[in-house]
């Protein structure tokens, strides 16, 4: 059976718009299909997922237990710790694991914090 092409009929709304306008569209597009995800992970995670998701970023398990209890007392868990420490990796151009080793240590966590306040 040959499959008919129906490739032009398909993309005709798509024809006017130029490369900019598809860029758009598709990250337009990708945020309201993850949306939902997102959404379920802020509401549904814990503090053994969080520590399971900094473990397998290569972080030991006393660091991550150390992040994932400061996420609780500041109230960011639902951000996800892993991007508690992904904000810390770009801030200082280092590796996850040497990200929270500072961040357990202390460090940075203004730096987390003003990530947060300036999104509100």
């Amino acid at each position: 059976m040959v499959r008919p092409d129906t490739y032009r009929e398909a993309r005709a709304h798509l024809a006017g718009l130029s490369d900019a306008e598809l860029e758009e569209r598709f990250w337009r597009l990708a945020r309201e299909v993850v949306a939902p995800l997102v959404e379920l992970a802020r509401t549904h995670t814990s503090p053994s997922i969080e520590r399971s998701v900094l473990m397998r970023m290569g972080v030991d398990s006393v660091t991550a237990q150390a992040i994932v209890a400061e996420c609780v007392t500041r109230g960011l868990l639902p951000h996800g710790a892993g991007h508690v420490v992904l904000v810390c990796m770009r801030a200082w151009g280092c590796d996850a694991p040497e990200a929270a080793r500072r961040l357990a240590a202390g460090e940075g966590w203004e730096v987390v914090a003003a990530k947060w306040e300036d999104s509100r």
